[in-house]
Order: structure tokens, then C-alpha cells, then sequence
């Protein structure tokens, strides 16, 4: 796990990795101090916390897409370039797509899971 984050980038994996911590503290918080008597309050900041999750997937994205020009720029400077390198690199930008993925994937989780939840003790 630690070579991947430093495989997709200390700069985008640590900010996706703070997204992912603030998050989870953000459901948590507005689950334990929910009042359940206000259903619409309660769902609207659950879906506060499924935007944060989409954040990260935009940001993975975008770290992807650095990574690309970089890639691209290198290659431009290099000239000939061999194919598995070309892959390689697409590879390691991916990394931070797939972990933005999986951050929204846990944000939607947690928000099914709570919205649930919510309707139930109504």
C-alpha cells in the first residue's frame, strides 16, 4: 500500500487520503449528533458527506490527468519511447483514479447505509 501511494503521487494521494479521513468524519459527526425527528436535515448532510466522496473522484481524475501530461511531456522530450514504458506509466496515473473511486464507492456505501438507517427510526 505504501508503494502505491507513493507510486501515484504524495501531492494527489495525500489530499484524496484527507478527503477520505474528512469524510468519514463528516457522516460519523452528523450521524451521532442527528436529530432524527428532522429526516430532511439529517439526509441533506448525508448527501453533504456523498458530495465530499465525489470530490475525491474528481480529484483522482485530475491527478490522472497530470500525470498524463507529464508522461506525454516526457515522452515528447525523449523521443522514441518503447511501448511497455508508454503502459507503464499509464498504469502508475491510474493510480489515483482508482483511488478516487474507491473513496466515492465507501461514500455511497456509508450514505445507502445511513439513509437507511434514518428512515427507519422515523
Amino acid at each position: 500500500m505504501k508503494d502505491l501511494f507513493f507510486m501515484g503521487g504524495p501531492l494527489f494521494m495525500s489530499i484524496l487520503t484527507l478527503l477520505l479521513i474528512g469524510m468519514i468524519a463528516w457522516f460519523v459527526y452528523h450521524f451521532i449528533v442527528a436529530n432524527f425527528s428532522e429526516k430532511e436535515k439529517v439526509l441533506r448532510y448525508m448527501k453533504y458527506g456523498r458530495s465530499i466522496g465525489l470530490f475525491a473522484l474528481i480529484t483522482g481524475i485530475l491527478g490522472q490527468l497530470i500525470g498524463f501530461y507529464d508522461a506525454f511531456s516526457a515522452i515528447e522530450k525523449m523521443g522514441e519511447v518503447s511501448p511497455a514504458m508508454v503502459f507503464g506509466g499509464i498504469k502508475v496515473s491510474m493510480i489515483t483514479t482508482l483511488y478516487g473511486f474507491v473513496i466515492y464507492l465507501i461514500s455511497l456505501l456509508i450514505w445507502f447505509i445511513f439513509s437507511v438507517v434514518v428512515e427507519k427510526f422515523r
